[in-house]
C-alpha cells in the first residue's frame, strides 16, 4: 500500500467517500462462515488489504491464517483466532459473526462477491496512486526524469496488477490454441497475440515469427552486422504494421536514421553520409524518406541506459502507442537497476537479462537484445560461435528463449585465403549464416542471408535489389 498519503490527500478527499461495497465484503465473510472451504476459491484473487472496513479485514485475515495452518474455517474457529489476536471484541464479537453468517443464504456466489470487493479496491488504489503522483509533484525534486519514472511505475504497476494466476484446466489452454489457429487460418488472428514477422522467410519458418513474450538474443563479434540485421527486422516488421521500439546505446539516432535510409533507398551509406549521390539516387532518397516516415519505428539513443529506465520508457510508449517489438542494441552496454551496488559485471548482466525477459512477458512483446561475443572465439581454429562465447553470459543463455549467432566466412578469410584452402568452393562474399543455437519452442538450425555491407542491410537470398 502506498505510504505517500498526507494532509493534502486528506483535505482533497475529505468530502468524498472512497469506493467500497460493505455488503459485498460482509457477503464474502458470511460465505466463508457457511462453507470454510470457499476460502480456497478466492484466496489467490483477494487479499486482506482489499477490504475497506477494518473489522471485515480482520475477519478475512483470520480466515486466511486458519486455512494456511490448515484448520477448518467456521464461526467457532474464526472467533477463537480473532480472540487470540485480541480483535474479536473490537470487531463486534460473536454477535457480528452471526450477523455475517446470516447475511448470505449460500456460499455459491463467494467468487462473485470477492470480485466486487477486489474491483472497489482497485479504484481506491487508483486514487492512492493519483495522490502519490501529486505528492511527487509537490516534492519539486531536481531529478525530473526520475520523478516521471516513479510516477509511471505507480500507474503501470496498478495497470498490470491482476493478482496471482490460478490453475486452468488443460482444456482451456487447448481451446485457446484451436481458436488462435482457426483465426490465423482465416487471416483474422488478433494482432495483439500474433507473432511478429521478421521479414526473413527462412527465419520465420523456423521460429514461427518472433514470438510474443520471448527474449531473443542476437550475438556476434563486432563488425558482423548485428545492428544491420536488427534494423532490417524492425523495418520489415514495421511494413506489416508492427510498432518497434529501438533502444540504441551505441549509435546515435542520426546514425541509425542514416542506416535505415541507406537500406530503404538502396544507396551506399558512405555516399549518403557525404552527400555524394547522383540525381536518380537523390530521388530514391526522397522517396525512401517518405516511406520510412510512415513506419511505426521509435528510437531512443540514451547512452548508459539503466534497465529501470528502459523498462519505464518501454511501458510509457506501450501505453501511448502500443509496442509490438523491442530491440536493445546492445545488452552489455546497459547498466543494472542500482549502479551503486558493488556487484560484479556477470551478476549485473544476469540481472539485465532477467529484467528483459520479465519485460517481454509484462508487455507481451518479443524483445530482441543484441549481445557481444567474447574473444575466445578468435583463439579457436574454427571461428564458429558457441553458446559459451556469450560475453559476460551469466544467465543470458538461461533466460533467452532464442539465441542466434551471425557467422560470415568472408569476415574470417580473404578471397585469396579462401581459394587456397577451398579450391572447389566459390568465395562466399556477402553471405551470412544465421545460426539458431537455442530455440526453447522448437528445433535449432541455420539459414543463410545476403548481407549488403555498403547498404548496411540483410536480405533473403532470393531478394534482388537494384544497385545504384
Amino acid at each position: 500500500m502506498l505510504v505517500l498519503l498526507d494532509v493534502k490527500w486528506e483535505q482533497m478527499y475529505a468530502e468524498r467517500v472512497l469506493p467500497h461495497d460493505i455488503e459485498a465484503e460482509e457477503a464474502v465473510i458470511g460465505a466463508l462462515l457457511i462453507d470454510g472451504e470457499a476460502i480456497h476459491e478466492i484466496a489467490s484473487m483477494l487479499s486482506p488489504d482489499d477490504f475497506y472496513r477494518e473489522r471485515n479485514r480482520w475477519c478475512y485475515e483470520a480466515a486466511l491464517a486458519l486455512s494456511q495452518r490448515p484448520e477448518a474455517v467456521d464461526m467457532a474457529t474464526l472467533g477463537h483466532e480473532m480472540a487470540r489476536l485480541s480483535r474479536l471484541e473490537e470487531a463486534g464479537g460473536y454477535e457480528y459473526l452471526s450477523q455475517l453468517s446470516a447475511s448470505v443464504p449460500t456460499s455459491v456466489n463467494v467468487e462473485y462477491y470477492a470480485q466486487i470487493v477486489q474491483r472497489t479496491s482497485v479504484m481506491r488504489q487508483l486514487i492512492h496512486a493519483a495522490s502519490g503522483i501529486a505528492n511527487l509533484g509537490f516534492e519539486n525534486g531536481s531529478d525530473v526524469d526520475g520523478t516521471l519514472s516513479r510516477a509511471e511505475d505507480l500507474l503501470f504497476t496498478l495497470r498490470s496488477s491482476g493478482g496471482s494466476r490460478d490453475f486452468v484446466h488443460i482444456r482451456e489452454v487447448l481451446d485457446r490454441y484451436l481458436q488462435d489457429a482457426a483465426e490465423a487460418a482465416d487471416g483474422g488472428q488478433d494482432q495483439s497475440t500474433a507473432p511478429i514477422p521478421s521479414g526473413f522467410a527462412d527465419l520465420d519458418q523456423i521460429l514461427g515469427g518472433l514470438q510474443r513474450s520471448d527474449l531473443l538474443i542476437l550475438a556476434a563479434r563486432p563488425g558482423l552486422g548485428k545492428t544491420a540485421l536488427a534494423l532490417s527486422v524492425a523495418r520489415n516488421a514495421a511494413r506489416y504494421g508492427a510498432t518497434s521500439a529501438i533502444f540504441s546505446l551505441e549509435m546515435s539516432r542520426d546514425q541509425l536514421g542514416n542506416r535505415l535510409l541507406a537500406a530503404e533507398a538502396d544507396v551506399d551509406s558512405y555516399r549518403l553520409r557525404q552527400h555524394l549521390y547522383s540525381e536518380s539516387q537523390e530521388q530514391r532518397i526522397v522517396d525512401a524518406t517518405g516511406v520510412l516516415s510512415d513506419l511505426p519505428i521509435y528510437i531512443d539513443d540514451t547512452p548508459m541506459l539503466t534497465v529501470m529506465d528502459l523498462r519505464s520508457k518501454a511501458r510509457r510508449l506501450h501505453m501511448e502507442r502500443g509496442i509490438d517489438l523491442i530491440i536493445v542494441d546492445y545488452l552489455q552496454l546497459m547498466q543494472g537497476a542500482d549502479t551503486r551496488m558493488n556487484t560484479n559485471r556477470v551478476q549485473e548482466v544476469s540481472e539485465i537479462s532477467r529484467s528483459l525477459k520479465a519485460l517481454a512477458r509484462d508487455l507481451n512483446v518479443p524483445v530482441l537484445a543484441l549481445s557481444q561475443l567474447s574473444r575466445a572465439i578468435e583463439n579457436r581454429p574454427s571461428h564458429r560461435p558457441l553458446l559459451s562465447d556469450l560475453r559476460e553470459s551469466g544467465s543470458i543463455e538461461q533466460d533467452a528463449d532464442v539465441v542466434m549467432f551471425i557467422y560470415r566466412e568472408d569476415f574470417n578469410y580473404t578471397q585469396e585465403e579462401w581459394e587456397a584452402r577451398f579450391v572447389d568452393k566459390p568465395y562466399p562474399k556477402n553471405m551470412a549464416e544465421l545460426m539458431i543455437s537455442k530455440h526453447r519452442h522448437g528445433a535449432q538450425g541455420s539459414l543463410h542471408l545476403r548481407f549488403e555491407d555498403r547498404l548496411a542491410k540483410f536480405e533473403n537470398l532470393t531478394d534482388r535489389s537494384s544497385g545504384g
